[in-house]
């Protein structure tokens, strides 16, 4: 026969053992719950590093981020390129002209198909073929970076030409400084892309004043002084509702482009 004091022992022992268990459960949860919120941050972190020129504004909030945050992003995935570059046609010592007639003015730069070969011939390509007729200039930036972006047939920051051009002349603008970037100087045309490196499509943007930006967008074409000027007015006006980054208040409609030589 089992006595109290032993009846009293066996029910502690088992008391115990029940407080153990749950215990022992409490800190699988726990390790359960770390493991769930270490793999969201490393979701978050990953969605923030690969957003970024695209956006880059996860982390430090310096100067770099800034520019990055309005960066000349081209939304158009390179996953749906089907064509393939056009062929080399053009005279690779040559000078080319661009020239923009526009609803704001003519625009016209210069593009030297010696430092970009590959971005001028497809800009030849695509104009010769009308592609960038009865297009807009779908996006303006008044702060931290200040351009004029251009080159999507969709309109809305998504489109190309259905192939992507390599990155050319990177270095053209000097060694990037501390804060990651290096001055796009006002009169500049560089290439927008997708954050990601030779994802360049058709989408370009006019730098109307010195902007500073990660030297990760081909600087391809040079604006002459009147057509910088027309730039800096669309500029002034600023983008629809006051926003800081948004299509230009002064409506900038591309009727015809073309490319020739200088």
């Amino acid at each position: 026969m089992v006595s109290s004091d032993q009846r009293r022992r066996q029910l502690a022992r088992e008391k115990f053992e029940r407080q153990q268990q749950r215990r022992e459960e409490a800190r699988r949860r726990t390790r359960r719950l770390t493991v769930v919120i270490a793999s969201a941050v490393a979701v978050v972190a990953v969605i923030g590093g690969g957003s970024y020129l695209a956006l880059d504004d996860d982390g430090k909030k310096d100067k770099a981020d800034a520019a990055a945050s309005a960066s000349p992003s081209d939304s158009a995935s390179p996953k749906e390129s089907e064509a393939p570059e056009p062929a080399m046609k053009i005279d690779k010592k040559a000078e080319y002209e661009m020239s923009l007639k526009t609803s704001q003015g003519d625009i016209a730069f210069t593009m030297d198909a010696a430092k970009t070969p590959h971005t001028t011939n497809s800009f030849k390509s695509l104009a010769d073929k009308g592609f960038f007729d009865g297009t807009k200039c779908h996006r303006l930036t008044t702060q931290n970076i200040f351009v004029l972006q251009c080159g999507d047939p969709k309109g809305d920051g998504t489109g190309g030409p259905g192939y992507t051009i390599p990155d050319e002349n990177l270095t053209a603008l000097g060694k990037a400084g501390k804060d990651g970037t290096v001055t796009y100087p006002a009169g500049t045309v560089a290439m927008a892309n997708t954050g990601q490196a030779h994802t360049g499509g058709s989408q370009f943007f006019l730098v109307y004043k010195d902007s500073k930006l990660p030297p990760t967008y081909t600087p391809f074409g040079t604006m002459d002084d009147a057509s910088l000027k027309a730039v800096k007015d669309i500029g002034a006006a600023g983008a629809e509702g006051g926003a800081p980054d948004g299509a230009p208040k002064k409506a900038v409609n591309i009727a015809k482009a073309a490319v020739d030589k200088s």
